[in-house]
């Protein structure tokens, strides 16, 4: 009497305008991913192992440990490099662990 009945919406109908938002938003995704976290990255990897091609023997590096030393014997078959932290301490680390190479004089410097 005083209540209306209910009664059920039609379905809506669904069309190809849906899954063409969906394709649209995962390439925009995929962009993102790439310009984002995959280039930058691979560019960073691409410039440490041109780092580690051109290191030498009496170049100063800084260890990502934060240890400053000077190269004093390079091994290229095992990738370890013996590092001379002063006149009598010597130290092998992985030649993946040198963050970067210093100015000639940077430890005397110091």
């Amino acid at each position: 009497m005083l209540i209306s009945n209910a009664y059920a919406a039609d379905a809506p109908v669904s069309g190809a305008g849906g899954t063409m938002e969906l394709v649209f938003m995962l390439v925009i995704f995929g962009l993102i991913f790439y310009f984002m976290i995959f280039r930058p990255q691979s560019k960073r990897v691409k410039e440490h192992k041109s780092l580690m091609s051109s290191l030498g023997k009496g170049d100063e590096v800084l260890t990502s440990g934060g240890i400053l030393g000077k190269i004093a014997k390079i091994s290229d078959e095992n990738d370890y490099v013996l590092l001379s932290l002063n006149e009598t301490t010597e130290i092998t680390i992985k030649k993946d662990y040198i963050a970067a190479v210093l100015p000639k004089g940077s430890i005397k410097s110091l």
